[in-house]
């Protein structure tokens, strides 16, 4: 309780100051950096997201998925789906999916524009201050640079970020099957040649406005009839199928933990596609 009301005194005084991080790695299912804020930070964190959510959710468009009550990637498949039913009228014409991937996300945003797009929401000095303090907290090998992985505040300032890049993809290019994760997005359309048009503009907004770069190796355009991976999954006009790393991984994880929690776990997830044969594996496993 001491600890809170120093904390408590210190944000009424402003004379809070984040404190440093401690890093380590990770190689699940990549290999990444985390950094972990101190107890009192991380309560800082907690409480600021719990008032701040909902301020910025509602700002944000239905078709951003990340880190959202209500959303996730099973929804997001789901509408994935949906988004080509409608494209394809059912499967009956060709239907075209752009995929992009931002090169180092959250290594890559820019404390200056983020604390720009900030205030434009908020327009209160008291919190513009605090959001500052959290901001600037760190940054990586480059001066300005980045969002801790690890942070509670990180998922939240990540999306406010991305929500400029969502709102021009909605009401400037007006493209109406689009989708976003994280830092993966698709677009869907029958007209692969207004898709190859709109790359240029998606990095054009991305470089000037939010010092952003498409991955060159993971920028493609294929027919969703090819399959596309999205989220962990293979997706295909009639069912989708479990991406052959993911599945690799999971077997593996299970022979080091085969306890029944952890097979619970992966069949709920298998349940979301075409994946009985390896459900079925799993439950002679648990027998």
């Amino acid at each position: 309780m001491d600890n809170i009301l120093d904390l408590h005194l210190d944000l009424k005084n402003k004379t809070y100051r984040h404190d440093g991080y401690y890093a380590f790695n990770i190689s699940d299912p990549k290999p990444r950096n985390i950094h972990k804020a101190t107890v009192r930070d991380r309560l800082l964190h907690h409480a600021v997201y719990k008032v701040l959510y909902p301020y910025f959710d509602k700002r944000f468009i239905h078709s951003s998925y990340s880190c959202r009550l209500n959303k996730g990637t099973h929804k997001a498949i789901n509408q994935f789906h949906k988004y080509f039913q409608k494209v394809s009228r059912n499967n009956i014409r060709t239907c075209w999916v752009l995929k992009c991937d931002i090169k180092k996300f959250f290594a890559s945003i820019d404390h200056n524009s983020l604390r720009y797009i900030v205030t434009k929401y908020t327009n209160n000095a008291e919190i513009d201050w605090l959001l500052d303090q959290i901001i600037t907290s760190f940054h990586s090998t480059r001066y300005g640079k980045s969002l801790p992985l690890g942070n509670l505040t990180s998922q939240l300032l990540a999306n406010v970020y991305m929500n400029e890049f969502d709102q021009y993809i909605k009401h400037k290019l007006k493209i109406k099957y689009y989708i976003r994760y994280a830092d993966d997005f698709v677009i869907l359309s029958s007209n692969k040649t207004a898709l190859l048009g709109n790359i240029r503009y998606i990095v054009c907004y991305l470089n000037d406005k939010l010092k952003l770069s498409l991955h060159p190796d993971k920028v493609f355009i294929k027919t969703f009839a090819s399959g596309i991976d999205f989220l962990g999954w293979v997706h295909f006009p009639n069912h989708r199928v479990l991406r052959t790393t993911t599945k690799r991984r999971m077997l593996k994880k299970l022979s080091t933990n085969p306890s029944q929690e952890s097979q619970a776990s992966y069949l709920g997830l298998l349940k979301h596609g075409d994946t009985y044969r390896i459900r079925e594996h799993i439950t002679k496993e648990m027998l």
